[in-house]
C-alpha cells in the first residue's frame, strides 16, 4: 500500500486520469459505431456525415494518448475506405 504522501497522491491522479480516458475512448467509439450504423443501413449520405463528424474524434484521441497515432490513422483510413465503397 502507498505510505508515501507523493505515492498517495499518484493514486488520485491514476485513477482521475483512467477516469477522463475511459470517457474520452467510449465517445471515440461511440462515434466510430454510428458511422458502422450508417454503413450497415446502406445510408451512404449518413455514413460521410457521420464519418466526417468521426474523423476528429478519433485523431483526437489519438492526441491526447487514448490510442496509438498509427491505430487511429488505421481506424479512420478503413471507416473511410467502407463509406467509399458503399458510395461506389
Amino acid at each position: 500500500m502507498a505510505n508515501s504522501p507523493q505515492a498517495r497522491k499518484r493514486i488520485r491522479q491514476a485513477a482521475r486520469r483512467t477516469e477522463v480516458n475511459t470517457a474520452r475512448r467510449s465517445r471515440m467509439r461511440t462515434f466510430i459505431r454510428k458511422v458502422e450504423e450508417a454503413i450497415a443501413s446502406g445510408d451512404s449520405d449518413a455514413a460521410k456525415d457521420a464519418l466526417k463528424a468521426a474523423q476528429p474524434e478519433i485523431m483526437r484521441s489519438a492526441n491526447k494518448g487514448i490510442v496509438h497515432k498509427n491505430t487511429a490513422s488505421r481506424k479512420v483510413s478503413r471507416l473511410a475506405a467502407r463509406v467509399k465503397a458503399l458510395s461506389a
